[in-house]
């Protein structure tokens, strides 16, 4: 398995994002798509919801895909099953975004690799919060 979570990869992404598109953030407060994207957005991220399913979460225009987000993404954090992940990373390489993000249990090496091979930065398969946490960022 491709090391997709580099402690130097992670903290590059926790400095250098300012905004944080997230894919499959739900307004459920028990969804840990939810918590994590709050925490985050208490840290001083600008949290942009991808959701098909709401209008907004956590006070911001949710929009139904990435193509759809109207501004410039250069991270994209995703709370999705493995098996819808191929499509996301399809968008994001199309929107030009440098960071992929995979949370906890979302692991796909095919999509993974293909967004590296993109140019991509990814970390799969790690918490943002929990990694944000660790480096004291």
């Amino acid at each position: 398995m491709n090391d997709f979570a580099r402690d130097d990869d992670i903290q590059e992404i926790l400095q250098e994002t300012e905004t944080i598109a997230v894919v499959g953030l739900s307004e459920k407060t028990y969804r840990p798509s939810y918590g994590v994207s709050k925490y985050l957005q208490s840290r001083g991220y600008r949290i942009i919801p991808v959701n098909p399913n709401y209008d907004s979460v956590l006070g911001e225009t949710c929009y139904p895909s990435l193509i759809d987000v109207p501004e410039p993404v250069k991270t994209v954090n995703v709370f999705r099953n493995p098996e819808y992940v191929m499509p996301v990373v399809d968008e994001a390489i199309e929107i030009g975004a440098k960071y992929l993000w995979l949370q906890e249990q979302v692991v796909h090496e095919e999509a993974a690799q293909k967004a590296q091979n993109a140019g991509l930065t990814v970390v799969m398969n790690r918490c943002m919060l929990k990694e944000h946490r660790r480096f004291g960022e």
